[in-house]
């Protein structure tokens, strides 16, 4: 062992189970939430010192809200949770034998590990597109796209030739889920009313916007209905949809598209790509016990197969079954599901000697919203769309934001923006520098 490593995280030793929760998304948060005052020691472990609210991550791209209306600091998050420990570190392995998390500040032994390491964007083994384009699934890349967008938009205007004109004003989006049909639509409402004032050397019909999608309807995880709508939603903001299409390459130019008539190109400086996710893997994790995805296989309980006091929830977790046979979706709502459930299951295992009950995903409906004042939701037998849509969309994701001064700061800016199209400041804090 090396210095690093004999250091043990500075843990105080106590009498009670020591859980070590390697993750603060949406799993990992909600499960450290229900141990609050409980019998257990919990050590979460993150790289970053916050935990992010990933559905707006969109709004913060395009200047719609400041980065920190989104993240709330993770010892703000529990600072009355006395019996829960946070070290930002990376974790670098784990060791299932001995019970050891390894990382880059030194190493911990637990009792019980819960892996939430959530997932991350999946480029599909295209070096290239994952080279020059810009993901969706972080505060960082939310920011580099804020920043990136607004260089070009800048660089449009310095009196370049028409061909590179078009090419820093055309914004092509892959991916027609939930967060590449939100991000399209928020960048339509960009155009559409601030464009014009605050660059007007830039003609309105000279940016263009581009929605592609390889299935033959967005939003598929939702109903045909929401599809439809969405679809329509978008062709009325101008934005060119292609679907039964799929990327194949770009060099930071030009994107080489796959339709069924053949292949085509786009020429854009702008590739936003929300086309999947994968899996964060540690490294520890016997390969046999990872599936398609990058996913790790779990049982009803969320217990890795042969390892007792070894857990996974959240997009990292593939609970299969007959009814799920890829699993659960990656969303939200599942991860919050399933680290409360697994809380409960956990005490209950410690302290009784078996667990609670198995987990059952309630799907609560999805939801995506289109630019001002537009959105589409399925509620179980339920459809709503329209401004009503955009109203129920607005307060779901109001009270599921961490933290009373980031509810305030969002509701207020979105308050402000129903009666006007002022965003929030469009500041280049951090150039974005691609890979050349």
């Amino acid at each position: 062992m090396n210095e690093l490593e004999d250091r043990h995280f500075c843990i105080p030793d106590n009498d009670y189970p020591k859980i070590v929760v390697i993750g603060a998304g949406f799993a990992g948060i909600n499960f450290i939430k229900r141990l609050k005052d409980k019998p257990v020691q919990v050590i979460l472990i993150d790289q970053n010192n916050y935990h992010q609210f990933q559905p707006l991550l969109y709004q913060v791209a395009i200047s719609g809200l400041e980065p920190d209306s989104v993240v709330t600091p993770i010892r703000k998050l529990f600072s009355s949770c006395i019996n829960m420990i946070y070290r930002m570190a990376k974790v670098e392995k784990i060791d299932t034998k001995k019970q050891y998390v390894y990382t880059d500040i030194g190493y911990i032994n637990y009792d019980y590990l819960v892996i939430a390491t959530g997932s991350s964007t999946n480029y599909y083994g295209s070096i290239n597109i994952e080279k020059f384009s810009i993901g969706l699934k972080s505060i960082n890349d939310a920011i580099n796209i804020r920043s990136w967008m607004l260089q070009n938009l800048e660089r449009a205007v310095e009196g370049c030739n028409i061909v590179e004109k078009t090419s820093l004003t055309t914004f092509v989006i892959v991916g027609g889920g939930p967060a590449g049909v939100e991000m399209a639509g928020a960048l339509a409402e960009f155009k559409k009313y601030l464009l014009g004032n605050d660059y007007p050397e830039i003609e309105y019909s000279a940016m263009k916007i581009c929605l592609i999608q390889s299935a033959d309807r967005i939003l598929p995880t939702m109903s045909e209905n929401a599809s439809k709508h969405a679809l329509k939603i978008l062709e009325n903001l101008d934005i060119k949809v292609l679907l039964n299409s799929s990327v194949k390459d770009y060099d930071g130019e030009i994107i080489t598209i796959e339709t069924q008539t053949g292949i085509s190109t786009i020429q854009s400086n702008n590739l936003i790509w929300t086309a999947g996710v994968k899996g964060n893997i540690i490294k520890g994790i016997d390969d046999k016990l990872i599936v398609a995805g990058a996913r790790i296989k779990v049982n009803e309980y969320n217990q890795i197969e042969g390892l007792e006091n070894v857990f996974a929830i959240g997009d990292i977790a593939a609970m299969i079954s007959s009814k799920n046979p890829k699993g659960h979706p990656m969303v939200a709502q599942v991860a919050i599901q399933q680290g409360k459930t697994l809380a409960n299951n956990l005490l209950a295992k410690i302290h009784i000697g078996n667990f609670k009950a198995p987990f059952k995903f309630k799907d609560k409906g999805s939801m995506a919203t289109i630019g001002k004042k537009n959105a589409v939701a399925d509620l179980n037998s339920i459809f709503l769309n329209g401004r009503i849509g955009w109203l129920l969309w607005s307060f779901i994701h109001l009270i599921s934001i961490t933290g009373f001064k980031n509810k305030f700061k969002v509701a207020f800016n979105w308050t402000m923006k129903y009666f006007s199209y002022e965003k929030a400041n469009q500041l280049i804090i951090r150039k974005y520098r691609r890979s050349s």
